[in-house]
């Protein structure tokens, strides 16, 4: 069972994943070994999938940076993913249950290199219509 005591806890760890025992315990309210045994019982059920380390270079972006929506003829999805999972332009690919099927997240170091991959992700066949936006500025929500 989730309850808000696991999502304030999740929270927690999203804005530092390195906080200790101790630290988490003072910010819920909690005892260190209601932690641990939430940790235990999260990671067990995989809700907590892992941990990971952000380095600098992931968190700077590119200059050019924005949002693509795809709309996918078919069932030719997954064999578009896999392609443009292959390009370097592409930073992440998100499946969708809205009208669009796939949202990419899209960055470059010019607006010409934007408009060129824009451009072979358009002439991707099973690629049917697409809306672009770019990013203007992004605020990280949960980050201390």
């Amino acid at each position: 069972m989730f309850d808000d005591l696991d999502q304030k806890l999740i929270g927690l760890l999203k804005r530092d994943g390195r906080a200790s025992l101790s630290d988490l315990a003072l910010d819920l309210g909690i005892t260190r070994t209601t932690v641990r045994n939430r940790l235990a019982r999260l990671m067990a059920t995989g809700e907590i999938a892992g941990f990971t380390a952000l380095t600098r270079s992931d968190l700077a972006t590119a200059p050019v940076r924005g949002l693509m929506m795809l709309e996918i003829e078919g069932r030719g999805t997954e064999r578009i993913i896999q392609r443009l999972a292959g390009m370097m332009q592409v930073q992440a690919i998100h499946t969708t249950n809205g009208t669009w099927d796939l949202i990419l997240e899209l960055g470059t170091d010019t607006l010409e290199d934007f408009d060129s991959v824009l451009f072979a992700i358009r002439r991707t066949e099973g690629v049917t219509r697409s809306e672009t936006n770019l990013l203007l500025s992004t605020r990280r929500g949960g980050r201390r």
